[in-house]
């Protein structure tokens, strides 16, 4: 990421980009003026808020417009992704036919094999309350003519808002399933993100729309720690980019997912406390990120870098979560003809090869090894709420697990895991 930062610091200055964009609203680049400092692949790629470079400030984005155009502006290009553990989903079961002998639940790795499964499962026409839907359509394609407004945040009509004119830009598509009645588009994914880039399912359905006559159903997907999570959108104006609304969210399982508060007393119970490790103590809020990175080593080693490029973060925030994964006894670094690079241990994958209900809990007993988490849950347990920050505070200072200027911020990362634990009981 600081690579791209500093590329595309060399471009808004060549080409004054951002007074441009504040005097005339948009700024269009080409890819050959792109390809002046690097490939426009690797330039334009920012599924997440979390990966723009620090020269967009947060607030400049960049969409495709044509195979060889992109176009700059104060763009909300992002939606955010519902936190799993502040709204809990039942979980509904699948399963796969008995006759599949080639099928491995337990060894799902890539976004398309998740796809195929939800498939063969029957959990994409549950979801969607269809049958026989039929995967039709995947791969890259063109986008066809269309154009649209933006959300902008200067403006606040929408009709004052910039109006995009796409032109046979490249869209690619993860799947498309289809029946007498719908189409329904598929973007998956295999990491847990905060947010994802609308433009993935908004231009697929731009495309589709136009073609077509059924009614198009766009699903958001991702797969993670043996779940299916699907959250259906609709864009309730088809010529407004930022129109998209959440219509369902559902979570599925092809194992037996049942966790009892008894599971986590036991599991609590016989938890053996250990010495603190000599680890940077953690940082990172979501347990269900730290789980999908070590899903991801698992498939192999990472740089940090490619850490950051795979969840959309900035390297810092890479180091957070691999530290809260080395925290926990499953991740850890070696050096190779490539660098330092971050790998899965012996026990990460001991730990993945468990079917989803152990697994599970041999991460509450990880996190539960140590003193402090320990003591905090053993107050969920007697009253059945989570301590407020103010006392969680009071125990990290008590137990001095970080320097004093750290504690305010890491206090969120231990409610956080303190949060994930306690959701498991659904």
């Amino acid at each position: 990421m600081s690579l791209i930062d500093d590329k595309w610091e060399i471009l808004f200055d060549k080409y004054n980009i951002e007074n441009e964009i504040k005097s005339k609203g948009l700024f269009y680049i080409t890819a050959d003026q792109i390809r002046e400092v690097k490939e426009p692949r690797l330039m334009t790629k920012f599924d997440t808020r979390e990966s723009l470079p620090s020269v967009f400030r947060k607030k400049i984005s960049i969409l495709p417009v044509t195979r060889g155009k992109y176009v700059l502006g104060e763009f909300e290009l992002y939606q955010d992704i519902p936190d799993k553990t502040s709204d809990i989903k039942q979980l509904t079961s699948a399963k796969i036919p008995d006759y599949y002998e080639t099928i491995d639940i337990s060894d799902i790795r890539s976004e398309a094999n998740a796809i195929n499964i939800m498939s063969i499962a029957g959990i994409l026409d549950d979801f969607l309350g269809e049958e026989d839907m039929v995967q039709t359509v995947s791969g890259r394609m063109s986008s066809g003519n269309f154009g649209f407004y933006i959300h902008d945040f200067k403006r606040t009509k929408k009709n004052d808002k910039p109006y995009i004119i796409v032109n046979n830009s490249q869209v690619e598509i993860d799947g498309g399933f289809e029946n007498l009645n719908i189409f329904s588009i598929i973007e998956g994914k295999n990491v847990v993100y905060s947010d994802f880039l609308i433009r993935q399912l908004y231009y697929p359905t731009r495309l589709w729309e136009a073609k077509i006559s059924k009614p198009i159903r766009p699903v958001f997907m991702v797969y993670s720690n043996s779940i299916f999570r699907l959250l259906e959108y609709e864009f309730t104006e088809i010529d407004y980019y930022n129109s998209i609304k959440l219509v369902q969210e559902r979570n599925y399982s092809l194992e037996d997912t049942e966790i009892t508060l008894d599971d986590l007393y036991a599991t609590w119970k016989n938890t053996i406390i250990k010495p603190e490790p000599e680890v940077t103590f953690i940082q990172a809020d979501s347990f269900n990120k730290v789980i999908s990175l070590v899903e991801n080593l698992n498939e192999s080693p990472m740089l940090t870098a490619e850490i950051a490029e795979l969840f959309g973060f900035r390297e810092r925030q890479a180091d957070y979560y691999y530290n809260a994964c080395r925290y926990l006894g499953l991740a850890e670094k070696k050096t190779n003809e490539e660098g330092v690079k971050v790998y899965i241990t012996g026990l990460g994958k001991r730990l993945l090869r468990m079917k989803y209900k152990e697994r599970q809990l041999e991460y509450v007993r990880l996190i539960l090894e140590h003193q402090i988490f320990y003591d905090l849950f053993e107050i969920v347990l007697k009253t059945g709420e989570l301590p407020d920050k103010r006392y969680i505070k009071g125990k990290m200072r008590e137990l001095d697990v970080c320097g004093e200027r750290l504690i305010d911020r890491r206090s969120s990362s231990v409610r956080g895991w303190l949060n994930w634990i306690i959701t498991l009981v659904k």
